[in-house]
């Protein structure tokens, strides 16, 4: 697998990919201007663009906007969504339960 690699054709949902599974979890995730609703996760996240452009949105209201190469670490209970993803955006993220 090549993770930048990207269908030419991606679905209308997000494609996520899981990698590797476990007490830690990474998913690929690829975005084509999806956004979400809200997120209040009993694990921890750390999140890296790989390509494109993502936006996070806090429940204070601040934003956080990451391009290739950025990263964000979300810890449990984070409240937070997904406020905007270029097309395509190309996330990996990195899951751990808490302990």
């Amino acid at each position: 697998m090549n993770l930048f690699d990207i269908p030419e054709q991606l679905p209308e949902q997000e494609l996520t990919e899981i990698l590797l599974t476990g007490k830690t979890r990474i998913e690929r995730i690829v975005s084509n201007g999806q956004t979400s609703g809200w997120y209040d996760q009993s694990e921890d996240e750390w999140v890296c663009v790989l390509q494109g452009i993502g936006e996070l949105t806090y429940a204070d209201g601040s934003k956080q906007r990451l391009h290739a190469g950025d990263t964000a670490y979300l810890p449990a209970h984070c409240r937070h969504r997904v406020s905007y993803t270029s097309k395509p955006c190309v996330w990996l993220c990195v899951f751990r339960q808490e302990e």
